[in-house]
């Protein structure tokens, strides 16, 4: 049911071992620990394989996650804020990832530019509880979705790139 590049994806990112949400003080430290373990690993990998595509940070709490993401559609990057908090029942309900400026642009999406995530990602996310973390999310949830919906998008004219600005050098 999963692809090889998946499989592949996935064996390289750890499993997360604390099964603990922000309301478990000292053992939510702990998690956290392990997201961002799990983070740093999936996007030195990615960097590895030349496909870097997000940045995130979080709030000195762990619970609001923020930063970019892009995509890259014939040659042009095109870029989005991305956002997610993590819910109280955390990990055994998966964060609602959003593109709040793409809100309204596709129906795979809900209101405040949250992905649809429901019928692949979801269930996938509930059989890997306490294993999967936000570095699966990002790529098992965001990472597909980008590519399905971002060129469709394009393709429609809903979604358009921005254009540099003078003295803006960066890709």
């Amino acid at each position: 049911m999963v692809d090889e590049a998946t499989k592949k994806t996935l064996s390289s990112i750890p499993l997360l071992k604390t099964k603990a949400g922000p309301r478990d003080k000292d053992l939510w430290v702990q998690r956290l620990k392990e997201e961002y373990q799990a983070l740093i690993q999936y996007v030195k990998n990615n960097k590895g394989a030349d496909n870097d595509w997000f940045r995130l940070e979080s709030n000195k709490e762990g619970t609001r996650w923020f930063g970019k993401c892009w995509y890259i559609h014939n040659l042009l990057k095109y870029e989005f804020d991305v956002e997610f908090d993590i819910p109280v029942t955390y990990p055994t309900t998966a964060p609602e990832i959003a593109l709040p400026e793409l809100d309204g642009k596709t129906a795979k999406m809900y209101r405040g530019g949250k992905i649809c995530l429901t019928d692949h990602f979801k269930p996938l996310w509930a059989r890997n509880v306490p294993k999967f973390g936000i570095a699966h999310a990002m790529a098992l949830g965001l990472g597909p979705w980008l590519a399905v919906e971002i060129p469709d998008m394009i393709d429609k004219g809903v979604v358009s790139h921005k254009e540099k600005t003078e003295g803006d050098y960066a890709t």
